[in-house]
């Protein structure tokens, strides 16, 4: 069998600008629908579309799909980690010695009524593992920084708590190839288009 490949995109500004958004469910900026549109510019023959619930996601692949005339399936497990009550705020609005507990210790500090990392971790490598069983061979994934950071530090064997130093901004493409068995997956591209 031909190697797959796997195209993650992490979805576009959204409207309010930078924030922790986690399950906040708010739309694309105009700005965003145009970055993601740039994005996906140059058609790769993608087979699939997966994304995220996240509207952010969810409207710009079943407009994309559509174009296209693909499918679309939306996976819970590539949904963005609940940062609970920080969802929907600003870094600058977030008490400093709680954003320093986060930045220095991702994986052992929970922001307030959140999701801890090792069961966001599971959840989206577990939404991953779905993706890669699938005899698709060119999927795109429509998804958010934090789900990309994930499978790339598992991808590169990377430990967890070095997932953040991976910088995903908005509407970064990563393409990654899929061998067949025992063959492990390939990082082959990372950022902007």
């Amino acid at each position: 069998m031909p190697d797959r490949f796997v195209d993650l995109l992490r979805h576009g500004e959204a409207q309010g600008g930078a924030r922790f958004r986690g399950g906040h469910d708010d739309p694309l900026s105009e700005e965003g629908w145009n970055q993601m549109a740039r994005a996906t510019a140059v058609d790769p023959d993608w087979t699939r579309v997966v994304c995220s619930p996240s509207q952010r996601c969810s409207a710009f692949a079943h407009r994309l799909a559509e174009s296209r005339n693909l499918s679309v399936s939306i996976l819970p497990g590539l949904r963005e980690r609940g940062f609970g009550a920080w969802e929907g705020l600003a870094a600058h609005q977030i008490p400093a010695e709680e954003l320093t507990r986060f930045w220095d210790d991702p994986v052992g500090y929970t922001p307030p009524d959140g999701e801890p990392f090792e069961r966001f971790r599971e959840r989206v490598l577990a939404a991953w593992d779905q993706v890669c069983a699938e005899d698709e061979p060119f999927t795109l994934a429509v998804t958010h920084g934090g789900v990309i950071r994930v499978v790339l530090a598992e991808m590169l064997r990377m430990p967890p708590e070095a997932s953040l130093l991976i910088e995903v901004p908005p509407a970064c493409l990563t393409r990654l190839r899929i061998p067949e068995s025992p063959g492990r997956p390939s990082l082959m591209r990372h950022g902007p288009p």
